[in-house]
């Protein structure tokens, strides 16, 4: 299997299965439409999250610190089917009532599932986000401060966790200042 040296994203996801919170670590996802916002979750088809996310037609994405690598890490590595992860965390839900949410987390992001893509040994989950979660304390000016949210990504195909950097320029603007050599 090829996979490119790729920075990506840490999330985890979380799903009640057989009724009670489960948790699993996923650096595959995506933004995928607006409007609707929608989001993209892909996981390998033998995960015990995947069966959750189908019953109940929610979920969660969890954005960790870099504070939280290690229980991170934890419920990437461990299936639900096998260990209990209900209480690894301290939950709350939203609106939907169905999609456990990480109280720990700088960024919580409720779903309803909109469809599955079936792929060889993968399912796309998409989302329609109903709501993005975050406290006070990670925001500047009433905005998502992401160094105050202390992110990490993974390097993949085989890690390490890297922790985000520093402000390097204004996304939609730094372009206007190129000149062509």
């Amino acid at each position: 299997m090829k996979l490119p040296l790729l920075p990506l994203p840490v999330c985890i996801i979380g799903a009640h299965v057989d009724g009670k919170p489960n948790f699993n670590t996923i650096v595959w996802f995506n933004l995928l439409n607006s409007p609707p916002s929608q989001i993209g979750v892909a996981m390998s088809k033998r995960h015990y999250t995947n069966k959750g996310i189908k019953e109940n037609e929610a979920f969660s994405i969890n954005i960790p610190s870099a504070e939280m690598v290690t229980v991170t890490d934890y419920v990437g590595l461990h299936s639900g089917s096998k260990v209990d992860k209900s209480e690894v965390f301290e939950v709350f839900y939203g609106d939907l009532e169905r999609a456990p949410m990480i109280k720990d987390c700088p960024l919580n992001i409720e779903c309803k599932l909109a469809r599955v893509i079936e792929f060889e040994r993968t399912e796309l989950f998409v989302g329609e986000i109903v709501e993005v979660y975050t406290e006070e304390k990670y925001l500047t000016e009433n905005k998502p401060d992401f160094n105050k949210m202390n992110l990490f990504i993974f390097l993949m195909p085989e890690g390490p966790y890297l922790r985000v950097g520093e402000y390097l320029a204004k996304a939609y603007d730094i372009g206007n200042s190129y000149k062509k050599k």
